[in-house]
């Protein structure tokens, strides 16, 4: 019983953390505009939070894990650069006798992935 109590509190406790980035997302950069003499490679969402674990997980951390799932992916597409297209913050209400409220609970962002040469993103 103490072994799955462990469990679930260790499994809520990583889902407040932010998404990591695999090897060589570090390297994707997000750009403003579209790039002069990239490939384009499609568009890909990120996301990070939900209507369960969102509520525990800090604004900072929903942030910053769907911008990694982003990187995540354009790398996985062949990607280093991102321009970004939506950036949308969800939130969850909870509406009771004494009344209630919402509260942000994931953040999602759909960019545009390209593959540049070193020399436009400039290192």
């Amino acid at each position: 019983m103490k072994k799955s109590i462990m469990g679930t509190v260790l499994l809520l406790l990583t889902g407040c953390a932010a998404e990591p980035l695999k090897p060589g997302a570090e390297k994707v950069h997000f750009m403003q505009s579209e790039p002069k003499g990239c490939k384009y490679l499609g568009e890909a969402t990120g996301n990070q939070g939900n209507a369960f674990i969102g509520g525990l997980t800090s604004n900072e951390n929903m942030e910053t894990g769907a911008r990694n799932t982003l990187k995540n992916k354009a790398v996985d597409m062949g990607g280093n650069a991102v321009v970004m297209l939506t950036n949308r913050a969800g939130q969850t209400g909870s509406y009771g006798r004494h009344g209630g409220g919402t509260r942000q609970t994931n953040v999602s962002i759909t960019g545009i992935v390209f593959r540049c040469p070193q020399s436009i993103l400039g290192n």
